[in-house]
């Protein structure tokens, strides 16, 4: 697949597809991660003089322009991460960024408007998608958190103009690869969030490839209960409880050990100031719901993960945006941190919860790409980069 080695950009219109899909909070940019990832290939592109158009979708607009996911606030704070002016244009297509981008010179930037605000992206629409590759001589793709999706800005365009890696999508592809074909072992996920449906394909995946996986999370509550536990009030997939069972049975026939808390804290309703305890899996309430996993269940999984080869981990242990219901998450960050096996934190909650901790330096590599990440350890071939590769 061509990476920007393969490109020489000097002055050159180059179309960068970045995910610049970054939380706002008051109007401000809350978590610049994303933002940052995208620094290196900008920067590569600028320092050889090139003239570069960036494109980004943020949040999820209906299709038409909505000020509640404008690009500029996104834009100062690029602008911040480069040292450098980022030109910001009040459309996608439209007049203003067409002049704008006539304008560029060499080593300048240009942000469009949310590529979301036209129906067109989402479409993969081909008069649209003739439109933003107009902007450009060749295209650069460094959106991985974005190439799982078949839109006009990720699979159109590089069917119109030559096509490269960015930086940070050859990175994640290196090392989520790596991951997929020859992880070194023991091999370890931990895995959590809130529901099994979102993650059952890549359990599936990972089941056949891992040697320990712990589940953590809401998720972990269909597991116990496929288990035989009685579990509360917890939220519970009661229509994946079969299916749970049968994939736990398959990983241990084939000898992958399967990690469930055996100790959960819990509390009387979803609520941040509400009463936490800890208490045995067999022993929790009718009347109390699971808000993470309990401190003997999270040092296990800490234990594991400090004796792994290779560590991927995806989705928070429990509410860890919450002091009470954080500490099951929290250890396994801090377990993460101190590992000396190859550490992935797969983008989404986690990336975010790793971040909130200030240990995202101390891992190996923090995904940008929830999503996108889980597919491609399901196995799926992504839209972006089969379209930069046939190209």
């Amino acid at each position: 697949m061509p990476t920007l080695d393969d490109l020489d950009a000097a002055d050159t219109r180059v179309f960068v597809r970045a995910d610049l899909n970054v939380p706002l909070r008051d109007g401000a940019v809350a978590d610049d991660l994303r933002i940052q990832s995208s620094v290196p290939t900008l920067r590569r592109l600028l320092d050889q003089d090139a003239r570069v158009v960036v494109a980004s979708h943020l949040g999820r607009p209906k299709g038409a322009p909505d000020p509640a996911y404008s690009m500029a606030p996104v834009a100062a704070r690029l602008a911040q991460a480069l040292g450098a002016e980022v030109v910001a244009a009040e459309d996608v297509v439209g007049p203003d960024a067409r002049a704008k981008a006539e304008a560029l010179r060499p080593g300048q930037v240009l942000l469009l408007e949310n590529l979301r605000f036209d129906a067109g992206e989402t479409a993969n629409d081909d008069a649209f998608a003739d439109a933003l590759a107009s902007f450009a001589d060749v295209y650069v793709d460094d959106a991985f958190g974005a190439a799982h999706r078949a839109h006009a800005s990720i699979s159109g365009i590089p069917a119109r103009l030559p096509g490269y890696a960015g930086l940070l999508l050859a990175r994640e592809l290196e090392v989520l690869g790596t991951l997929l074909e020859d992880p070194a072992r023991p091999y370890v996920a931990v895995l959590g969030g809130a529901k099994v449906s979102d993650k059952l394909t890549v359990l599936e995946n990972l089941l056949q490839r891992v040697d320990v996986v712990a589940v953590g999370g809401a998720m972990a509550f269909t597991f116990l209960v496929a288990e035989g536990h009685r579990v509360g009030a917890s939220r519970v997939e009661a229509d994946q409880v079969g299916t749970v069972r049968d994939l736990v049975a398959a990983a241990r026939e084939r000898g992958v050990k399967v990690l469930l808390p055996h100790d959960v804290v819990v509390a009387p309703e979803f609520d941040e100031h509400a009463p936490a305890r800890t208490v045995h899996v067999d022993d929790i309430p009718d009347d109390q719901m699971g808000l993470d996993i309990g401190p003997g269940a999270a040092h296990a999984y800490a234990d594991a993960i400090s004796r792994a080869g290779s560590v991927f981990w995806n989705g928070p242990m429990g509410v860890f945006e919450w002091s009470s219901f954080a500490e099951g998450t929290h250890t396994v960050a801090q377990a993460m941190a101190s590992a000396d096996g190859f550490t992935v934190v797969g983008g989404g909650d986690s990336a975010a919860a790793i971040r909130q901790f200030g240990l995202d330096d101390q891992v190996d590599h923090v995904s940008t790409g929830g999503g996108a990440s889980l597919e491609l350890l399901e196995g799926k071939d992504l839209p972006g980069v089969a379209a930069l590769r046939r190209r």
